[in-house]
């Protein structure tokens, strides 16, 4: 029988549950075309993760970064939500929480504006929104929600389940590939969201938090397998 008590499920949102590439990319088409400078899309779509004004910083100076990060929250829902796809295994993944009696909570960098209009578009089943945190920021809103794994491509993602001292696992979708994400540090990693749900079933169905039929054992994470602190 699926595992009784409530149990939450964090995600990242960009590059992990939503393919953003392509309207971040027009975001910035844009910003370039308004202003006349130019803006190499493909270096940026590398680096998606940061918050925004590290971004901005790349392309205008200092004193301009609070105005153009401005400008781009200010044409970003017209023209990249509808532009963002689903990840692949996103639905999936989010559903097999939920069919487990879990809760969903995605923690992004992006605005929570954005965030909530991203999440919306994709017509995603999401019990918590919560927008502009990015690494062990993070942490602070993973464990107000009571999550046990925080999933994500960054490793700044990493950072946040350390932060809420939770199993971090990394999915090789965004700007780092598998054995960086390994070599930072997250407890598991997987090629995409793809596999997922059978990794979440293993551990939750008729199991107590974190995989245990006895529940959570001292001094241990919840990963799969344990990772002692």
């Amino acid at each position: 029988m699926p595992y009784q008590a409530p149990f939450a499920i964090g995600f990242d949102l960009d590059l992990t549950l939503a393919d953003t590439r392509a309207g971040i990319a027009a975001v910035y088409r844009a910003l370039s075309a308004e202003t006349g400078v130019p803006i190499d899309t493909d270096a940026v779509v590398r680096r998606i993760g940061p918050p925004l004004e590290e971004e901005i910083a790349y392309w205008f100076p200092q004193e301009r970064v609070p105005e153009m990060a401005a400008r781009y929250r200010a044409i970003y829902a017209g023209i990249a939500i509808p532009a963002t796809v689903l990840m692949a295994g996103a639905r999936e993944s989010v559903e097999a929480v939920r069919a487990l009696g879990g809760r969903v909570v995605v923690v992004s960098g992006k605005n929570q504006a954005d965030t909530e209009r991203t999440v919306r578009h994709l017509d995603l089943p999401v019990d918590v929104t919560v927008g502009g945190l990015f690494g062990p920021d993070k942490g602070v809103a993973l464990r107000e929600h009571g999550v046990s794994v925080y999933v994500g491509d960054h490793l700044g993602d990493v950072d946040a389940a350390r932060a809420a001292r939770i199993t971090s696992i990394g999915v090789a979708t965004g700007s780092f590939d598998a054995p960086a994400l390994t070599d930072y540090g997250a407890d598991l990693v997987l090629p995409d969201l793809r596999p997922f749900p059978d990794w979440l079933t293993g551990r939750y169905d008729g199991r107590n938090a974190n995989g245990h039929p006895e529940g959570r054992p001292d001094g241990y994470s919840d990963a799969v397998p344990d990772v002692h602190r």
